[in-house]
């Protein structure tokens, strides 16, 4: 039987595949989205750490510069923060001459960018996070003295308590840089002024005189920058809040003047300039390569996280596997238990899949039940042997008794009784064998040039006598007398088979018909009989071994039930077969057909040894 394509999409082999496959995937997926994640994590967290040190670093050196008129003293400061963050620090004016450096010894910078630009009056707002560009800080002229500080704090601390006192809002002081206090209140916290009510005196609009001052000489330097422009009038509040206020020849207008907001703000940095360390280029690097960047190291905690989805991942690819083959084993027990189950008990092994193991379930139900057959040929087999056997060699064995015991004399008789039973047993003993060879594949013949004719003339002359006992008519008809390859005894011996069951099964004054004709280069001999026919459910085993169609284990009809077996077995090996039609009552028609292979041809393929059909029992 020819092997079935398997479907690729059922293939147990794209199914190991894409299995792996999707495993593999999803391993390597996971593994890179670990290494992703834990990389940019760790990344963003150096980055970020070295940031918040940059920052910090940054405004602590900026706070330096608003407080101090040169970097004298800066060493100090920063050998403080290089050991809080454990990095490089270093300052560097405008022209790159060293003022400050935590490792002299290390690398040079003075080639290298720097992280930023220390300037209390020109701050880097992505490090501040502010939006301020002047710091706070940097006050100079406007820092106030302890005198006016301690009165604006009696003024703010009234403050409070008249807010708290009428409007019931609890504010708190905070002091500037500058030294003037300042009233905070909650937030969202808003004021409504009812008439009639007190309102509370706010610190913010008492003046001193260091603030009037300086305050003063910046209305100067901005009333120079505005010089174009004289009709405007700028007014700062001692929280530099700008106002400006423009004559348009019927009184005065406040507007917002972007230009007078910018000249108010270079001029106070040039106001404060003096008051103030000058620029200077900060370097925050490692301490050993002297690289700004930050260097990706593997912590612990981040050793820890590798290894967990590593092993999450290993044990997910593990768990699926089994499940895998969990599935493929269960058919693969299931056939194994099926197969070591014995012939009598032997189960059938449910179809689950389309795929190779699907296939092997299928052909191994086949195998069972081939099996089954076989087996159940054999004790069939073994039983009718043991019933051919046993009749004629009870018969001799009773004669031989009765003659040792003088019951029955010893004469040509008894002798010849006793030769028959003899040659029947011969015979039988003969078709089993014949039987067994061609089994075995070992029914060897020799083909020769035969006439057809000369060989079927022979036949019948041999079973003349028989059918003449039987008062059966024996013809043959011949329509040519061709010489066709073949082995002459084998060949007598099937159609005898066939001639000598017929005579056995048709009545007397019926007959029996030999003919032989070629159609379509084959040689067809027909055996025919006016017997007493076979029933159609008993055509398909007219050719088993020991198969009677009389059901009764007499000897009413002789044979031993292996003719049409070893007939068949004869007409396979010369390439050949052997069919029967037979209607009950009417008779019964066994045709043989076999190649008309000329002499001078080679034989047919496979006509020297026929191998048996697979499933059929070896007696």
């Amino acid at each position: 039987m020819r092997a079935r394509r398997i479907p690729l999409r059922r293939s147990l082999v794209v199914r190991l595949l894409a299995t792996s496959v999707l495993v593999a995937v999803c391993a390597i997926a996971a593994t890179a989205w670990l290494a992703v994640t834990t990389t940019t994590s760790a990344i963003q967290q150096e980055q970020g750490q070295s940031l918040a040190n940059d920052a910090n670093v940054y405004r602590e050196l900026v706070g330096y510069a608003a407080t101090h008129k040169d970097w004298t003293g800066v060493a100090g400061q920063i050998d403080k923060l290089a050991e809080q963050t454990g990095r490089r620090i270093t300052l560097l004016d405008e022209d790159r001459a060293l003022i400050a450096d935590t490792k002299a010894s290390g690398p040079s910078l003075r080639a290298a960018r720097p992280s930023a630009t220390v300037d209390a009056l020109n701050l880097d707002q992505a490090l501040t996070g502010g939006t301020e560009k002047i710091d706070p800080r940097a006050v100079g002229p406007y820092r106030l003295t302890d005198a006016e500080r301690d009165r604006l704090r009696t003024v703010a601390d009234d403050e409070v308590g008249c807010l708290r006192a009428t409007d019931q809002i609890t504010g708190a002081v905070r002091e500037t840089p500058s030294g003037r206090p300042i009233v905070v209140l909650p937030p969202g916290t808003q004021r409504f002024l009812v008439p009639g009510e007190k309102v509370c005196d706010s610190v913010a609009d008492v003046p001193t005189r260091t603030e009037s001052a300086a305050l003063a000489k910046l209305q100067t330097l901005v009333k120079n920058c505005l010089s174009d422009d004289g009709d405007t009038f700028v007014d700062i509040t001692p929280d530099f809040r700008v106002t400006t206020a423009e004559d348009d020849g019927n009184g005065q207008k406040v507007q917002d003047d972007p230009a007078a907001v910018a000249c108010v703000e270079s001029q106070r940095k040039q106001q404060l300039r003096p008051f103030v360390a000058p620029p200077a280029l900060l370097f925050v690097t490692d301490p050993t390569s002297g690289v700004p960047e930050p260097r990706f190291t593997l912590s612990g905690t981040n050793t820890l996280r590798i290894v967990a989805v590593v092993g999450a991942v290993v044990m997910l690819a593990i768990l699926v596997m089994v499940l895998v083959g969990l599935r493929l084993v269960r058919p693969l027990r299931a056939l194994a238990e099926a197969a070591r189950q014995p012939v009598d008990s032997q189960t059938r092994v449910p179809v689950t899949t389309g795929d190779e193991i699907g296939y092997l379930a299928t052909a191994l139900n086949d195998l069972a039940e081939r099996r089954e057959h076989t087996e159940r040929q054999r004790k069939a087999m073994v039983n009718d042997v043991a019933h051919e056997l046993r009749t004629p060699l009870t018969n001799i064995r009773s004669w031989l008794e009765a003659a040792l015991e003088n019951i029955t004399p010893t004469d040509p008789q008894l002798l010849m009784l006793l030769l028959d039973e003899s040659v029947l047993l011969q015979h039988i003993i003969d078709d089993l064998r014949d039987l067994a060879a061609a089994d075995a594949g070992s029914l060897h013949i020799h083909p020769e040039g035969v006439f057809v004719n000369d060989a079927l003339e022979q036949v019948a002359d041999a079973h003349r006598s028989a059918a003449e006992t039987a008062g059966v008519q024996l013809r043959t008809h011949t329509a040519a007398d061709p010489e066709i390859n073949v082995d002459p005894v084998r060949l007598r011996q099937m159609v005898g088979n066939l001639v000598s069951n017929a005579i056995r099964h048709t009545p007397a004054g019926g007959t029996v018909t030999i003919r032989s004709h070629l159609i379509d280069g084959q040689l067809v001999i027909e055996v025919a009989d006016t017997g007493i026919g076979i029933n159609q459910a008993d055509l398909p085993k007219i050719f088993d071994r020991f198969w009677r169609a009389d059901r009764s284990r007499t000897r009413a009809t002789g044979g031993s039930g292996l003719g049409l077996a070893i007939a068949r077995k004869l007409a396979e090996a010369h390439a050949g077969d052997i069919s029967v039609a037979s209607q009950p009552g009417a008779g019964s028609v066994f045709t043989v057909r076999l190649p008309a292979v000329s002499p001078a041809e080679p034989p047919a393929s496979g006509s020297r040894h026929r191998q048996p059909e697979p499933g059929t029992p070896v007696p």
